[in-house]
Formats: C-alpha cells, structure tokens, sequence
C-alpha cells in the first residue's frame, strides 16, 4: 500500500514523535524532536533503495512476531528486513540477522545512507538485531515481542552501546 506524501510525511512525524527505546523487558518512551523542514528519508534515499526506503516506511506500526515475515501475521527483525528488501528491491537476504550480517560491504558509521543495514547486540550475542537506516541517525526496524515496526534513533544510549556495524548491500 503506498501513501499520498502529505499523508506519508504526516505519518512520519506522528511515528518519530511517539517512537521509543526499548531495553530488552522495558520500553522508555523519548519522543525524537525533527523540524518539520526535513526532506523526507525517501527523497534523500539513492534511487536504487528509494523502493527500499518506501516499503519499509509503509511497514510502520506492524506487530512484531517471533519468526515473523510478512505484514499479515509480523515480522521479527531479519524477517522485516528481508521482506523490505525482496518486496522493494527483488533482492533477497538470508533469514538470520547474523547471515544478513555477512553480506553487502562494510560501511563506516559516518557514511551511512538511507537504506544501509544497521546491526546491534540486543541478546548478548553480537549482530543479533538488525534495522535499515533512514538518515540523520534514525532506523527502522521490527524491535521486540509486544512492539511493533517503528523508528528509533542510534544516538540514544541504548543503541549507542549495542551497535555492532553496518553493511550496504544495494548501492547506487
């Protein structure tokens, strides 16, 4: 389902207001503060993800399910950015966080792009939360049981300490 970009961009605003940070049993909700000015992540994202990008921005507010990996029944982490990827891109990404993790080429943290994947260490284990970044330190991503598909920034202390790398595995 695609969305008028007024609507998209109302949208956007309402999910980066009310998105939260999750520990692993608890959510601390930090409404993110974005000048209404921005450019959408969309617009910003390289023609070659802009699908990407879009499919994964209509995805917001899907119910998070173990092993999940389609908008009927929710998606886990992987399962999301899998969908994202084949349905926006045709392009197809292991199942697990930490094969996904293996694939595309390294990036440094400064030089992310919309579309990039985003790795963390949210189960003591190392790249065991994956997320696709939109820009300006924000990723989406599918975060645990009893969440659902929302936008968090990187610069908040939980994700700050649990970030593992990033991998682009659709360039330009």
């Amino acid at each position: 389902m695609h969305f008028p970009p007024t609507l998209r961009a109302f949208c956007l605003s309402a999910a980066l207001l009310v998105s939260a940070t999750a520990e692993a049993d608890e959510a601390v909700t930090r409404p993110i503060a974005i000048p209404e000015s921005k450019v959408s992540f969309v617009d910003r994202a390289s023609a070659n993800v802009e699908n990407a990008v879009e499919e994964a921005l209509d995805l917001i507010g899907i119910r998070y399910k173990r092993g999940g990996s389609n908008p009927q029944t929710g998606f886990d982490c992987s399962g999301f950015v899998s969908h994202v990827f084949k349905e926006g891109l045709g392009l197809y990404l292991p199942r697990s966080s930490r094969e996904i993790s293996k694939t595309g080429e390294v990036v440094d943290k400064n030089e992310l792009q919309p579309g990039d994947l985003v790795f963390f260490n949210t189960m003591r284990r190392t790249f065991s939360h994956v997320g696709i970044y939109l820009g300006d330190n924000l990723f989406v991503h599918a975060p645990r049981s009893g969440a659902k598909v929302r936008i968090e920034d990187m610069r908040e202390r939980y994700w700050t300490k649990r970030y593992n790398g990033a991998r682009r595995v659709a360039g330009d």
